[in-house]
């Protein structure tokens, strides 16, 4: 299954989130880093989803980008 995950620069770090998974999210001081940290949030997310026998979220989350003109 694919997420879409949001990457947003701070003044010092990088945040990641995932809409279609409330809570799970990561921080790092690059976007590298921060890309390698929400994967590994969303496997143990996910893993913990099934130890609480939960439903696991189908990705319903998409994204565009649009460009304008300045």
């Amino acid at each position: 299954m694919k997420y879409t995950i949001i990457i947003e620069k701070g003044p010092h770090s990088y945040g990641a989130y995932v809409p279609d998974l409330p809570g799970c999210v990561a921080v790092a001081e690059t976007e590298a880093e921060v890309k390698v940290l929400i994967k590994e949030a969303i496997d143990f997310h996910i893993e913990g989803m099934k130890l609480e026998s939960k439903r696991i979220p189908k990705a319903k989350t998409k994204f565009y980008e649009l460009e304008v003109a300045l």
